[in-house]
């Protein structure tokens, strides 16, 4: 699995012209599902990204992570995390999952990272979405297992 973890003070998804879903202060992680992953690799990625610490506390430090600011989750399927640009020109998507077992596997991530009461939010799985966010930082990192 790939994702970007983006610390936002909010973010939304519209697919065409309809709000799917946003979130205030927290996360915005975008998955890839990758072939070879497992449920207990999700699982991990999940609790992983839960819990990272970083969100400051009161000395200004990276010391708190989302379930201690009250924040929430914006979780949005995205294959292309799985591209290869690595020859030519033409991004390569061998390594994504393939789209029923990659859904069955999302499900598994996005119910694991509400497991201890976190607001969890979705975009629409194999739409085509416009993810807009307000990033708080920026703080951004990558995810890969």
């Amino acid at each position: 699995m790939k994702c970007v973890i983006q610390r936002v003070r909010r973010a939304s998804v519209h697919v065409g012209d309809d709000l799917v879903s946003e979130v205030g202060p927290g996360l915005l992680v975008l998955a890839a599902v990758e072939k070879g992953d497992t449920p207990q690799a999700i699982v991990d990625a999940a609790r992983k990204i839960r819990e990272l610490r970083i969100f400051a506390d009161d000395a200004g430090k990276m010391n708190r992570d989302v379930t201690d600011v009250a924040g929430s989750i914006l979780a949005v399927s995205q294959f292309t995390l799985a591209g290869s640009i690595a020859k030519g020109r033409r991004p390569s998507f061998d390594n994504a999952e393939e789209p029923a077992r990659a859904s069955e596997l999302f499900e598994i991530f996005v119910r694991e990272l509400g497991a201890t009461g976190i607001p969890v939010k979705t975009g629409r799985f194999r739409e085509m979405m416009i993810v807009s966010l307000e990033n708080d930082g920026p703080v951004t990192f990558t995810y890969d297992s």
